[in-house]
């Protein structure tokens, strides 16, 4: 069975109006962004209900013949839409953008707009906790000795952006020198050409160093002391690599 996960008053509230047409012949549609979790939710709702794409008319077709409860996801694809015949049928459509509103206001009941994750704070706070123990699980990593609290989290694309960016942020976070080291390696491997590529990529050792020598002990001298190099040479380093205006 599909789980959907929300603290959102608002998706509570969908959820609410899906549970009751569970026993009616009428139709609703969730509309909004992808990665959303609107497929999620729908077959959350209705797990027994198939499951079909608005990329595929064909097996639409097929499915609205052979059933009278349907989930239709990527509706807004449906070419043939206003040949659609949902009577004495209990159609649950999820799409990302509204398309030809006035046949949408035709076939469904109930239009539902599914807000993107930036809008449902108590969400992406609950989802990041769910992301943190999944990668803990997946990964088989402690996560004790890592500052959870402020992962920075990137919501562009939603549940799909979110879940990479907690994923990726524990990944660099519990890497050891061999994991950055083979990484590097297969990295190299596929771009050294020649033409002085020494010179090339030598800011992919340099720039994170003096980055973090920087953040760390938060002086030039310093830092130059800590690498044992010129403080001149430091300096130009900085500049070679923008670092100066990106701190």
């Amino acid at each position: 069975m599909t789980h959907f996960y929300t603290r959102s008053e608002q998706i509570q509230g969908i959820i609410k109006g899906l549970n009751l047409t569970k026993t009616l012949y009428v139709s609703s549609i969730i509309i909004g962004p992808e990665f959303t979790g609107k497929k999620s939710l729908a077959k959350s709702v209705f797990p027994t209900a198939p499951l079909v794409s608005g990329e595929n008319q064909e097996e639409i077709k097929t499915a609205l013949a052979n059933s009278d409860e349907l989930i239709i996801t990527n509706f807004e694809k449906i070419k043939n839409q206003s040949e659609l015949d949902f009577t004495n049928k209990r159609i649950i459509a999820t799409a990302n953008y509204i398309g030809n509103a006035a046949l949408i206001d035709d076939l469904f009941a109930f239009i539902y707009t599914m807000p993107p994750l930036s809008q449902r704070d108590k969400d992406v706070a609950y989802l990041k906790e769910l992301y943190i123990e999944d990668a803990k699980s997946t990964l088989m990593i402690e996560t004790n000795s890592i500052d959870t609290e402020h992962i920075p989290l990137d919501l562009s694309l939603n549940n799909k952006s979110l879940k990479r960016s907690v994923y990726t942020y524990l990944i660099k976070h519990t890497m050891e020198s061999e994991d950055i080291q083979e990484i590097l390696y297969y990295y190299l491997l596929k771009k050294l050409e020649g033409n002085d590529d020494y010179r090339k990529y030598l800011g992919l050792y340099e720039k994170p160093l003096i980055k973090a020598g920087l953040e760390k002990f938060g002086s030039q001298l310093k830092l130059s002391e800590v690498l044992g190099i010129n403080r001149n040479t430091l300096r130009k380093k900085i500049h070679e690599h923008n670092i100066d205006q990106e701190l």
